[in-house]
């Protein structure tokens, strides 16, 4: 059986669209959980656009444009959670408990990342998760790659708040755009237990803002 092409895919899904190029409104998926965050009366779906011609290309395609190959900016470093020789954690601001980013220092990407780091990022995301589930304020840990903007592997931990259930699942950052900021002391709390935990379990470095 032959692999489906890009162009045959968007055909099929061409094919269902209405006049105007919408899908419509699959109510009896996610609109229809009870964690939806929106109401669905006059919810539309966007027209469908045609594909591009390419995969636009991200930044750090070229390991030598790469962030991970220029010095770090100023304050940058105040942000890391935890580290090691060959790992960062750092604490990004969100509205939610805790928001996390696990980058390796070498220039990596998920899909090419050697044996030895691929086996580390394993147990870190293991650890990453329990520490993060041991924050009172946190039901749920989340784990999420993209890799759509940048050719460096990122993978996101966000720590969902205990319990909302309106905010389980994967709407939760439709949701978190939506919360009130938590403030900057808090977070580091919440980002500071989980760079300790880390420490005692693997070693490294914890918060650079308690050093």
């Amino acid at each position: 059986m032959s692999l489906e092409s890009a162009e045959q895919f968007h055909a099929r899904v061409a094919a269902a669209t209405d006049a105007e190029g919408r899908l419509p409104v699959a109510i009896e998926a996610m609109p229809g959980w009870d964690v939806f965050p929106f109401e669905l009366e006059g919810l539309r779906i966007k027209p469908l656009q045609p594909l591009v011609d390419a995969e636009p290309p991200r930044q750090g395609e070229d390991p030598a444009s790469c962030y991970c190959r220029q010095p770090v900016p100023p304050g940058k470093a105040a942000w890391i959670a935890w580290s090691n020789e060959r790992w960062t954690l750092s604490e990004i601001g969100s509205q939610l408990p805790v928001t996390l980013l696990l980058q390796p220092r070498a220039h990596h990407d998920v899909a090419d990342l050697p044996d030895d780091l691929a086996g580390e990022m394993g147990r870190l995301i293991v650890a990453i998760t329990a520490a993060v589930e041991e924050l009172p304020s946190v039901g749920r840990c989340h784990m999420a790659r993209y890799g759509d903007g940048g050719a460096h592997a990122h993978p996101f931990f966000f720590g969902r708040p205990a319990r909302m259930m309106q905010l389980r699942g994967s709407p939760l950052l439709d949701w978190e755009e939506n919360l009130p900021v938590v403030p900057e002391d808090v977070r580091r709390a919440n980002a500071g237990h989980v760079g300790r935990r880390l420490a005692e379990r693997l070693g490294g470095t914890g918060p650079a803002w308690e050093a």
